[in-house]
Order: C-alpha cells, then structure tokens, then sequence
C-alpha cells in the first residue's frame, strides 16, 4: 500500500473521531499538503506534511506509516510525527487545562430548535468567516 486516502488516515490514526468529521474538515479546506487543500478523496503517500485546522488550532503531522483501519492509540501513534509549532502546543494546553465553560440556558428556555442547534454546533466549531479569513491570509 503506498497511497491511503487523507480521510481515512487522518480518522485511522485517531485524529479526528469519525472519518465523517475528518471528511468535513478536508471539504472546509481546514487539510493541506504543500499549501494546496485536499479533498476527502485525495490521497497521502509516506513523507507527506499535512497541516490540520481542528478547533482554532493549526496541527501538522508527518505521515510516518499508511494505515486505513483504525486501530488503537498506541499502534496510531508510531504512523505519524507532531510537527505542530510550539506557540499551537501551549495554545492547545492552556484551552485544554483550563477547561471550557459549561453550557448554559436560561431556565423555561425549553429544548433548542434545530436552528438553534446548528448555531450552537457551528459556534463550537469555531466555523466563522474570520477563520476562514485566517487561512486565506496564510497564502
């Protein structure tokens, strides 16, 4: 096997949950190689630098090993390389230490609608034109 699609491998070595949120991301244009955004179809060979936008933060990884079946955290760890750049890594761990805030709704709110769920989805997604704008600047 010398080619995996970038999907696949980005949801076979476990970084993202489902290889539908890994999909998202590639359609998004949140996935590059070389600068050039990939498509969920487009494939990943030994050697290649991707770089991932995952929740405002920008990741790379070094593909190590082609993997398409996930497999546990400790035999996906050894298929790639962080390649992430230091600043990222504390931005990361000080979101992630301090925790999030709760979520919260004014009570006799009632249940969120499903336009209100989306709103909420894409908030904690971080979907907004300014990262969008971030990436473009980036070229």
């Amino acid at each position: 096997m010398d080619k995996v699609r970038v999907d696949k491998w980005l949801w076979s070595v476990r970084i993202f949950k489902s290889r539908t949120l890994a999909s998202n991301a590639c359609k998004k244009g949140h996935v590059r190689v070389d600068g050039q955004i990939l498509k969920p179809s487009a494939f990943v060979k030994q050697g290649d630098l991707l770089e991932v936008r995952k929740n405002n933060f920008n990741m790379r990884f070094k593909v190590v090993e082609l993997i398409e079946k996930r497999v546990s955290a400790k035999l996906a760890e050894p298929c790639y390389e962080d390649h992430t750049p230091e600043e990222e890594l504390n931005k990361f761990k000080a979101w992630f230490m301090n925790g999030r805030a709760t979520e919260f709704r004014e009570k006799g709110a009632g249940r969120p609608t499903k336009r209100d769920r989306r709103q909420i989805d894409g908030f904690k997604e971080g979907d907004s034109m300014l990262e969008q704008l971030d990436w473009e600047e980036e070229e």
